[in-house]
């Protein structure tokens, strides 16, 4: 042995919304599904994917940046309406 301490590495992911990096079990991954944005909890959608904080003012920001056309590679707007109300009845 060496003497190194052998510490688990966490994925780390960037939010779209406020893009602050944070550990990927800590953000919300989303997927495009027929031009709407769906929210995938389980990570096991196929797809690109983006993350987000699972908090209402970081959706609202990525919403206002048009981050998800970004970061889908995607020219058109994409429908939001789901992946709101899922933040809205994960935040207590």
């Amino acid at each position: 042995m060496s003497g190194r301490t052998h510490a688990r590495v966490c994925p780390e992911r960037t939010c779209v919304g406020c893009r602050e990096r944070a550990a990927k079990s800590e953000l919300l991954r989303i997927v495009v599904v027929e031009g709407e944005c769906v929210p995938d909890p389980r990570g096991t959608l196929p797809g690109r994917g983006a993350y987000v904080h699972p908090a209402p003012a970081c959706l609202a920001l990525a919403v206002r940046r048009r981050a998800f056309p970004r970061a889908f590679r995607g020219r058109a707007p994409l429908d939001t309406t789901a992946l709101s109300q899922f933040v809205e009845q994960a935040t207590p």
